[in-house]
């Protein structure tokens, strides 16, 4: 078994945008469906709960989301902690992805 490697990334490697995995699939992910109604959520139903820009990157299908500033700025304060990679969890998966974990 191979060691856990640490990354200290910098604040000038602090992500600007989100990875969007749903603009990938290959057909859309089904739609969730309101407890209540069993009807499919539309924004209207999602709103008493978040911020309509949460709700707008919830159901976007762009590849890349920006990262809004304020969010950046937060993550400014905690990148300090480092990345940890997962070689060993790699390893049992048998992937050739590199996990990373805090």
């Amino acid at each position: 078994m191979t060691n856990t490697k640490k990354y200290v990334l910098g604040e000038d490697r602090i992500p600007k945008a989100w990875y969007n995995i749903a603009a990938d699939l290959p057909s859309p992910p089904p739609a969730v469906l309101h407890p209540g109604t069993g009807q499919p959520i539309g924004p209207g139903d999602l709103a008493p709960l978040f911020p309509m820009a949460v709700i707008m990157q919830e159901v976007s299908t762009e590849r890349w989301i920006e990262i809004p500033d304020p969010v950046r700025e937060i993550y400014r304060m905690w990148r300090p902690a480092p990345l940890i990679r997962a070689e060993r969890l790699e390893k049992a998966l048998d992937t050739p992805a590199r996990i990373f974990f805090k």
